[in-house]
């Protein structure tokens, strides 16, 4: 994965944790600010029912009062069988019911009378019941009592507000009387109940206003202790956390498109100076070390690491300098002096009568200064290969002819080895230095054939825009971990045996910078046991159809 795709993608993953972190801090800030609302709203409402409670809204008559749920039950069974009858018990529980959803609309609310007890009473008869058994007869005692004086109001009398003994037990232990629960309530027969908010408080059944005496109670000295459910419905609530959540969604999935889109192009634009830094810099190598990679005005690190690069070139080019510089110079002042030495030994064995020893010292003297000479040779043309002076002198080349030129040419050395050598391919036609290709290829067969192989076969074909030339022999083999050493200038694979055979290493490294002016690759493929075969691949560059009559 790439610079510029791992910016991208770090900024977009720390946009997406920030915002999903706001998001949710988000939704539950406005949780809690509405469910404090709608618990203000209930508590409101709680106060007002119980001043209706105990004292009837604009009547004295405790007629008007809420009904208790058996009275509401007695009085639609009754409407059930006689459908016509008004009777004053219906019209009174009807009128009351009216008035109680005129000023509590929107709640569900319903209330129980806890009779013969007092908050402090019913706290120390909890803490009286240690055992199990205890507390389940005294939850059992005012389950009675609150299903004898339960009055309700849009709640389904046949499903009441109920509460379990576990949260009737933390209701009467609670220091303010009253519990927030979250509670599934049908407002009405024949609905599915719904989710509302429930405030249910244990406390004297007044408005803090003094006593009066009601039907709920026979004392006069306090009001009645009792249970108040006050429900509302959080379907408005979960709409606007619903709303809330889609709108911080969108914002989430556009926030991240667009930084991401950002993230993308402002990461591209910073690293622009550092790819063109890496493009300058892949285009330099060994012939052209004078070029050097731009250097952007940024004034950060990509504007160091240019500098720097280029200090390091400008080193590289003054050891290739010198390098190049003391071999072409080595090998010139070389020159004289073997040629004197070979011209010498040459002298001494033609116009003098040497021993048979003496005679024997100077044809060593004399080969050993050939050697010497080929080497010089190579080494001045690795300098000019390093330098960029090595000239080339194009021209049209048939592949075919061109290969059964240099097998008739080397066809003596073969036979004197016992080795068959060949040619065969396909007659493809390309641009390049015949003299310097020919020294290339009769480089590689030489080598085959100093490793002994027995068949040696020169192969033509076209690749492409690319012409390839191989040279495949049965020979045996060379080690994968070699394969690209052999290039090295002064290795050899097996260095007592090349000695004695003239080899000084340098060949391939001399057939690579002649390959490599032509713009191509030269390259091995080997098994050890199998053989070796040498490719060189050309462009075939702008060759006009020409036949054999046009080929000198």
């Amino acid at each position: 994965m790439t610079l510029r795709w791992r910016l991208t993608l770090f900024y977009t993953a720390l946009l997406a944790f920030l915002l999903t972190g706001v998001g949710v801090i988000t939704l539950y800030m406005m949780r809690v600010n509405l469910i404090d609302g709608t618990d203000t709203e209930l508590q409101n409402t709680y106060k007002q029912f119980v001043t209706y409670l105990i004292r009837p809204i604009g009547s004295a008559d405790e007629s008007s009062r809420l009904p208790t749920d058996q009275q509401q039950l007695k009085a639609q069974q009754l409407q059930a069988r006689q459908p016509r009858l008004q009777s004053s018990a219906v019209g009174q529980i009807g009128q009351a019911k009216l008035l109680a959803r005129y000023y509590f609309p929107n709640s569900s609310v319903a209330v129980e009378e806890l009779s013969f007890f007092s908050r402090q009473g019913l706290i120390d008869s909890l803490k009286a019941a240690r055992t199990p058994e205890a507390k389940r007869d005294l939850f059992t005692y005012l389950s009675g009592l609150q299903t004898n004086s339960r009055r309700s109001l849009a709640v389904d009398i046949q499903r009441p507000i109920t509460l379990t003994d576990r949260e009737l037990e933390a209701l009467i232990n609670a220091t303010d009387g009253r519990l927030h629960l979250n509670r599934l309530i049908a407002d009405a027969p024949n609905r599915e109940p719904t989710l509302m908010r429930l405030l249910v408080v244990l406390g004297p059944l007044t408005n803090s206003e003094p006593a009066v005496k009601t039907s709920l109670t026979s004392f006069e000295s306090e009001p009645p202790l009792g249970i108040v459910y006050v429900a509302r419905s959080l379907g408005t609530v979960q709409k606007t956390l619903d709303d809330l959540q889609n709108v911080v969604m969108l914002l989430f999935l556009t926030g991240l498109a667009t930084a991401g889109t950002g993230a993308y192009l402002l990461a591209g634009q910073a690293l622009l100076p550092l790819r063109r830094v890496q493009r300058a810099a892949e285009r330099i190598g060994g012939q052209n070390l004078t070029e050097r990679v731009p250097v952007p005005q940024t004034g950060d690190e990509v504007e160091s690491l240019a500098t720097a690069l280029n200090a390091m070139l400008g080193r590289l080019e003054g050891s290739f300098e010198a390098q190049r510089r003391f071999t072409s110079d080595a090998s010139h002042e070389l020159r004289t002096p073997v040629t004197a030495i070979s011209g010498h030994a040459s002298y001494l064995l033609r116009r003098t009568s040497p021993t048979g020893q003496q005679q024997e010292s100077l044809k060593i003297i004399q080969s050993e200064s050939e050697r010497l000479t080929n080497l010089i040779a190579s080494l001045l043309q690795l300098a000019r290969s390093d330098s960029g002076a090595l000239v080339l002198q194009r021209g049209p080349i048939f592949a075919a002819l061109f290969l059964s030129d240099i097998v008739r040419e080397l066809a003596p050395l073969a036979q004197a080895q016992h080795t068959a050598l060949t040619s065969a391919g396909e007659d493809v036609t390309f641009e390049a230095d015949a003299d310097r290709l020919k020294q290339v290829l009769i480089n590689l067969v030489s080598n085959a054939l100093k490793a002994g192989a027995q068949t040696v076969t020169l192969r033509s074909e076209r690749v492409g825009d690319d012409v390839r030339l191989s040279v495949q022999d049965d020979g045996p083999g060379i080690p994968a971990d070699q394969l690209e050493r052999l290039f090295d200038r002064f290795y050899r694979l097996e260095d007592s045996r090349s000695r004695d055979q003239g080899g000084a290493g340098l060949g391939l490294s001399i057939a690579r910078g002649i390959v490599d002016a032509h713009g191509g690759r030269i390259w091995l493929d080997s098994e050890v046991g199998q053989g070796t075969t040498a490719h060189v691949q050309l462009p075939i560059g702008n060759v006009p159809e020409l036949d054999l009559d046009d080929v000198p």
